[in-house]
């Protein structure tokens, strides 16, 4: 219980929690014609056309415009040229209510944000903020809340460091606290890094009781999948096609799944399975963010096989599969386990006669249920090959101990009895150690592959 209430006073409320009201934003993007930051792979309509997404994903949040104005260096203090900044100030002042503009790059310095809302005279988010706030408001567990309070501590400096010299500028530079030989900054400094520790720590022991509950599905031999794709992708919406589980609710918005969830399945041999519902990817995340929930995506390692589902009809599909594999790869995950990834092209029944180029990928409506039984097959086949276990049928004498043996010892999937001479088929998937414990101990036994 002690432990629950370190918790909660580390979950307080944050100084840099974009409030709960109603916010009327006018969306700006900068568009870079020429040099390292123009991405090829994409568009400045279709850029803009997420951050949209981004900000109707959030409730009472509403759209008033968007502002595509190029710049050659999207990095310098005010993001624009001088003229271009000029114009576009001139646009947000015209705007009718206007109460925040969401400039759609990465991160804002916080000297750029306050001279930019002295500018506007409105709030100014970058992605960082609006996707920590989308997170902020989905986040239903306390892991997934100690992961945005953890996401949230580079914001908390940056800020600490512009009061810092807006206090020195007003005081003539007198930084000590009364007595205490630490200047404000020291302070301020050493109480952001030891929440930063107590969070690491709660997160630690979260991941520990995850791992022991790994450890038992292990035991249990239930073989794990990963479904992971761009954010609304169609992952969940997936999962619960392969399941039938009636109470899995996919939203059509960007990061509706925040934590990992675990659902069973069976597949076409009625073997058992855990599929695993992951957060989605989005271009340009910002690094502390996806860092912060790394402890989540490291549940993808201790998989079985990776699903990589695509929204085959996006206009930025190409851009979308780039992103989530260069997440992947820098997850450090195991080489056969990206070697065997399925690749999904998801939303087929949105387009005339699709037929995927990619080698190996497989179209599916998961809305629909098209294509869902040659999917499963193909995890199926697959998972046999990760896991090392085979599927076969063995007779078995029904008077002897080798019906018990093989239900405690592999999976029994169906028992079709001779009464005439007291055998039995029995259809079993079985692991290579407990195959050959089975030989061992019973070497007249006859067995089908």
């Amino acid at each position: 219980e002690d432990e629950d209430e370190d918790v909660e006073e580390l979950l307080g409320p944050s100084p840099v929690a974009v409030g709960p009201g109603a916010q009327r934003v006018a969306v700006v993007h900068p568009d870079v014609k020429w040099g390292p930051k123009k991405s090829p792979l994409t568009t400045a309509e279709l850029q803009i056309a997420e951050a949209v997404a981004l900000v109707e994903t959030l409730h009472n949040w509403t759209v008033l415009d968007k502002i595509i104005i190029p710049t050659k260096n999207p990095d310098k203090k005010f993001i624009f040229g001088k003229g271009n900044f000029q114009v576009l100030t001139e646009k947000i002042k015209k705007l009718p209510h206007v109460t925040a503009v969401f400039l759609n790059v990465e991160r804002i310095s916080s000297l750029t944000k306050k001279e930019l809302e002295d500018a506007w005279g409105v709030k100014v988010f970058d992605r960082y903020t609006v996707v920590l706030h989308i997170f902020r408001c989905n986040a239903q567990t306390k892991e997934a809340k100690l992961q945005i309070a953890l996401a949230e501590i580079p914001l908390l400096r940056s800020n600490l460091k512009n009061e810092v010299s807006r206090l020195d500028q007003q005081r003539g530079g007198s930084r000590y606290i009364m007595g205490s030989g630490e200047t404000f900054m020291e302070t301020q400094n050493r109480i952001l890094k030891e929440k930063e520790l107590k969070i690491r720590n709660a997160l630690e022991k979260l991941k520990r009781k995850r791992s022991l509950l790994r450890t038992q599905r292990r035991k249990r031999e239930f073989p794990t999948i990963s479904v992971m794709g761009y954010t609304n992708c169609g992952k969940t919406t997936l999962i619960k096609a392969l399941t039938g589980e009636a109470g899995l609710q996919p939203r059509d918005q960007l990061f509706a799944t925040l934590d990992i969830t675990a659902h069973a399945g069976y597949l076409p041999s009625h073997m058992a399975v855990i599929y695993v519902d992951t957060i989605g990817f989005l271009t340009d995340l910002p690094h502390n963010l996806v860092e912060s929930f790394s402890a989540t995506l490291e549940e993808v390692a201790y998989s079985d096989l990776i699903v990589h589902v695509r929204d085959i009809t996006h206009p930025e599909t190409v851009l979308q599969k780039a992103t989530v594999l260069s997440v992947l790869k820098n997850l450090n995950l195991p080489s056969h386990l990206l070697d065997s990834m399925v690749e999904v092209h998801n939303k087929v029944d949105l387009i005339e006669r699709y037929k995927p180029t990619e080698e190996n990928a497989l179209a599916i409506s998961a809305l629909h249920g098209l294509g869902l039984e040659e999917l499963k097959e193909e995890i199926e086949k697959k998972i046999l090959t990760a896991t090392g276990k085979k599927i076969l049928t063995v007779n078995v004498n029904l008077e002897g101990p080798q019906l018990s043996w093989l239900y405690k010892e592999a999976t029994v999937q169906e028992v079709e009895v001779m009464p005439e001479d007291g055998t039995a088929k029995v259809k079993v998937i079985i692991g290579n150690s407990a195959f050959g414990k089975y030989k061992n101990l019973f070497p007249n036994s006859k067995i089908f592959m």
